[in-house]
């Protein structure tokens, strides 16, 4: 019995540490980005409170997903894909900024907060310890991705899609460090090709397929965004003044005065910095779900989650949306919070009192 409490206790300890090692590394990162964002604003008077308020949201949104998911490993979960489903279904017109009538954007905040609530749903089925409960968890996934396809979001239809069958093959692997690289890797791919579509760095005739698809306006917007990196590559042009350096949103009557894709906006704005600083926000978030505790198909599902997301992201203004960064911090803070009941069976042993079972001296 000792030498078990010893092991359960080191167990612990060990755990805890690495927790305590990627809250910090959060913590870093987290403040870097706000600070550069400040950095930059001051040097050419922009204005980095939107670039503040997601770093509170995801903050806020991690912190409360680590609550949730100790308290409720498969409730928590649950009720944040059902929450994403309401918001959408519920509030149809929900847009950033002052343009409260203008509908959600089909490759914006409609994939990606249906594929949040996807992949809360597949995490709790990997929680759920009744088969039943899993059936279930796994269609209100499949049904996410119907959802989607009835409101018109191919994009949300096809992240949905590939969440569940993400999280379907999570249950065969067994080594979740190659799994989470091939996911950053998925994510770098999607990424370098919207640049690449920036720059004109691709065949032409991949340009008009890519043109037809996300529409000839937003890869001008793209366009845009890249030459202002090259002109301003080392501090952009400063946090929320993309919108009146660009000629084409200048020109268009309903813009947002984003270029629709967070890495190109970040670049944009706050330069090359500012995209390792995004990177880096990104790679924390899987460096957490690796070291974490939770079983390796609830860490790989949240990790399909949150690429797919960046995938949403890279092509469409998904993360303009106090919304999206949120249920980006729960999902996180959900995959990687330790369930108190584990926690509790696992200092079993040591709850005994000091000297039990021991023969009294009378």
């Amino acid at each position: 019995m000792g030498s078990r409490g010893l092991t359960s206790a080191s167990g612990l300890d060990a755990d805890g540490e690495r927790r305590i090692v990627s809250d910090a590394a959060g913590v870093v990162v987290l403040g870097a980005c706000a600070g550069w964002s400040l950095i930059t604003a001051a040097v050419h008077e922009g204005r980095p409170e939107g670039v503040l308020l997601a770093v509170l949201a995801v903050a806020a949104g991690y912190a409360a997903g680590r609550i949730g998911g100790a308290l409720l490993p498969v409730g928590a979960p649950c009720a944040g894909a059902l929450a994403g489903v309401a918001l959408t279904v519920a509030v149809p017109h929900l847009a950033p900024g002052p343009q409260i009538t203008a509908p959600l954007g089909h490759a914006g905040a409609t994939a990606a907060v249906l594929t949040l609530s996807a992949g809360a749903a597949c995490c709790a089925a990997w929680a759920a310890t009744a088969p039943a409960a899993r059936i279930a968890l796994r269609l209100l996934a499949a049904g996410t991705a119907v959802l989607a396809a009835l409101l018109g979001s191919t994009t949300g239809c096809v992240t949905c899609v590939a969440v569940l069958l993400c999280s379907l093959a999570a249950g065969r692997t067994r080594h979740r460090g190659a799994g989470l690289a091939v996911l950053a890797a998925a994510a770098a791919v999607v990424t370098c090709l919207a640049w690449a579509v920036a720059a004109r760095a691709v065949p032409g005739g991949l340009v008009a397929a890519l043109e037809g698809r996300l529409t000839p306006h937003r890869v001008q917007l793209w366009e845009d965004a890249w030459h202002l990196l090259r002109e301003n590559a080392a501090l952009g042009v400063g946090p929320g003044r993309f919108g009146e350096l660009s000629t084409t949103s200048a020109q268009s009557l309903l813009s947002d005065g984003k270029p629709h894709s967070a890495p190109l906006q970040q670049a944009a704005e706050q330069g090359i910095v500012g995209v390792a600083l995004m990177a880096a926000a990104f790679g924390w978030v899987l460096y957490a779900l690796w070291r974490g505790p939770r079983p390796t198909p609830v860490a790989l599902t949240a990790g399909a989650t949150l690429t797919a997301l960046a995938a949403v992201a890279a092509i469409g203004n998904a993360l303009s949306f106090t919304a999206v960064s949120v249920g980006a911090g729960l999902l996180a803070g959900m995959a990687t919070a330790r369930p108190w009941a584990d926690e509790s069976s696992t200092r079993a042993p040591d709850t005994h009192p000091r000297g039990a079972g021991r023969t009294p001296a009378w």
